[in-house]
């Protein structure tokens, strides 16, 4: 399968019968219409549910306590079956994925599958009645159906609450600290995930739990003055915060709030940007099949990483090898089409093999097809994958209104891939796109605030995309990106500026 395709597309083509979004900045191409996502309605049209057994209710069957968070203990009752049966418990559970088409990089959502799990298996007495006690399971969180199964058929049911956790260490410590916040409990409900982060009242990020199955872990840099500082994690599925929970269409979302003390201590700095970038993916050569074959010593790093090509039962003679990308632009209306460079040629030896030493080229973030051509025709073809690094910060110190340049490169172009939004002192300013640059990023930013050291993160996130759960998450800092971003993985960069006298 081709990395990219050849096709050119137009800005206001029709896909499936809605316009093409004017929004500038993503360039993928638009998608293909959606396989259709079945849905329960209980899920708000965002999980698929497994088939469904036989009903044939009788009794009644109830859990104590209804609510308690993972791992708490819990019984279910029942009265009116069927005597000295066998009774299964099932535990309504969730299997989520984030949907990125892997051909044009657009982003199509999130989706949960249900599965009925075993949760424990008792035996009715004389009288038809039961006791199940059992360890609330591991998973997604709010109100999951317990089913009581007899011969594949659910003789009745009940519900049980899953009560959301959230944990943040460290509690204390001096500014530059990274803070986890770790959830546990999250909901896949679109009015129950996607959990917002406020820092001393300045939104910093979400929180997410997609393929986590209902476990976040999101990280973030505490600044400000020494001192008590608040941290909130509120539910909003648009975008920002829902400030008035109580008041919302689910009350029943907690507010969590945690303080955080900033010790009179020197700041921590940032781990070098070597550090924060991904680590080089090495490849060994392939299975050798007798076919045609290239492949570069390394699979996955940054531009202007030096590659050792490797060809095998390749035709004797000249070969040139070409590199892939994409270029173009929404906005212009002349759509995004694929283009090539040379990026070396050689001459296959009469056992087939070749080797040719270059560097990666300066070009977008993910996968970069290169194909050896020979006699006019594509006999061999690999891949490189680019990842972001970052170059160190332009004018980083002077008085407040210097101006700051930072600096990205091997930014990518699909809808999950093509911008990172920057957040200052922890709060979310912005974002910036790196495909109509070929995945360049520079960020002018002038320095505020009092003097001394300030924080810059630049997080991915998602563009644009369509999400039939309706939540949305578009152009904000994710904070869990390391576990659960969708599509490519990716790093976080993290600054210090001073701002002088």
């Amino acid at each position: 399968m081709r990395l990219f395709t050849k096709q050119k597309v137009g800005l206001v083509a029709l896909v499936a019968g809605a316009a093409v979004s004017l929004i500038a900045c993503s360039n993928a191409k638009p998608a293909e219409k959606p396989a259709p996502v079945a849905a329960t309605a209980a899920a708000s049209a965002t999980a698929s549910a497994t088939a469904t057994p036989k009903v044939n209710y009788v009794g009644e069957m109830k859990v104590t306590p209804a609510a308690g968070p993972i791992g708490s203990d819990a019984k279910a009752t029942g009265n009116g079956f069927t005597p000295n049966a066998d009774i299964q418990l099932l535990w309504q559970d969730m299997k989520g994925q984030w949907n990125v088409d892997k051909t044009d990089g657009s982003f199509k959502g999130r989706s949960f599958k249900e599965e009925r799990v075993p949760l424990v298996t008792v035996k009715t007495d004389a009288k038809g009645s039961f006791e199940a006690p059992f360890k609330v399971p591991d998973g997604y969180g709010f109100v999951h159906t317990i089913w009581a199964v007899q011969d594949s058929t659910v003789k009745n049911q009940a519900g049980f609450s899953v009560k959301m956790q959230v944990e943040m260490t460290p509690t204390s410590g001096p500014p530059g600290t990274p803070v986890r916040v770790k959830v546990t409990g999250m909901g896949w409900n679109n009015l129950e995930n996607s959990w917002q982060l406020n820092v001393d009242n300045k939104y910093n990020g979400w929180i997410s739990s997609v393929t986590t199955h209902g476990t976040a872990n999101g990280t973030f840099i505490i600044s400000g003055n020494p001192g008590k500082h608040i941290v909130q994690l509120l539910h909003g599925w648009s975008f920002v915060p829902y400030l008035n929970n109580q008041q919302s269409p689910r009350p029943d979302r907690e507010m969590f709030e945690r303080d955080f003390t900033i010790t009179n201590v020197a700041a921590v700095m940032p781990p070098s940007l070597d550090a924060q970038a991904l680590p080089l993916v090495r490849r060994e050569a392939p299975k050798d099949d007798g076919k045609p074959a290239i492949w570069t010593d390394v699979a996955s790093g940054p531009i202007n990483q030096p590659l050792v090509l490797k060809g095998l039962h390749l035709p004797a003679g000249p070969v040139e090898f070409k590199w892939f990308r994409v270029t173009g632009n929404r906005i212009s209306g002349g759509g995004w089409q694929e283009k090539d460079s040379t990026v070396g040629n050689g001459t296959v030896a009469a056992d087939g093999t070749v080797t040719l030493n270059f560097k990666a080229l300066d070009d977008l973030g993910g996968p970069h097809r290169i194909e050896a051509i020979a006699g006019g025709k594509t006999v061999a073809s690999t891949d490189y994958t680019i990842t972001p690094t970052a170059l160190p910060v332009e004018n980083a110190s002077g008085p407040a209104g210097t101006v700051a340049n930072f600096h990205l490169k091997g930014v990518g172009w699909t809808e999950t891939a093509n911008i990172y939004m920057m957040v200052y002192d922890g709060a979310y300013m912005g974002f910036a796109c790196g495909f109509n640059s070929q995945g360049d990023i520079q960020i002018p930013l002038p320095l505020s605030g009092a003097p001394g050291i300030h924080f810059v993160d630049l997080y991915p996130g998602i563009y644009k995309g369509t999400d039939v759960a309706g939540t949305d998450n578009y152009r904000e800092p994710q904070l869990t990106y390391a576990e659960d971003h969708p599509g490519e993985k990716l790093p976080a960069f993290h600054f210090t500026v001073n701002v002088t006298p």
